[in-house]
């Protein structure tokens, strides 16, 4: 399994940016995307999305954020809207094959991971 991950940058508060991740070999049930916001800090949640198009937000972004699909090119997008400098950080685009309940779902529940986009939000 390998992604392409793209659309990370450089912006202001009250900004948006869209991330977009292209997997392929891969047509498991459950994407989503992670980030970490430096090496001291745990990868944590901010969306993720199955094959029944169920969804799942971390409540920091919850109103900001949109995770879609398009199947046909085996692609996640995370739109991001209104960021805040608290959003910097490397965002990872993440998969399995299975999902169990989305919103009990950790990073050890994905097996591939992208290389990472970075995104920084200025104040």
């Amino acid at each position: 399994v390998k992604f392409v991950e793209s659309g990370g940058g450089s912006v202001q508060a009250g900004g948006s940016l869209r991330l977009s991740c292209s997997a392929s070999g891969y047509t498991g049930d459950c994407m989503g995307w992670f980030r970490q916001g430096g090496p001291g800090n745990a990868r944590e949640r901010v969306a993720l999305i199955n094959t029944d198009y169920k969804t799942y937000y971390a409540d920091s972004v919850k109103g900001r954020f949109t995770i879609s699909d398009d199947r046909a090119k085996n692609t996640i997008y995370l739109q991001m809207d209104s960021l805040k400098p608290e959003d910097t950080a490397m965002y990872y685009c993440a998969a399995d094959w299975l999902c169990t309940v989305l919103d009990r779902m950790g990073p050890a529940d994905f097996r591939y991971w992208g290389q990472g986009t970075q995104v920084a939000v200025s104040s």
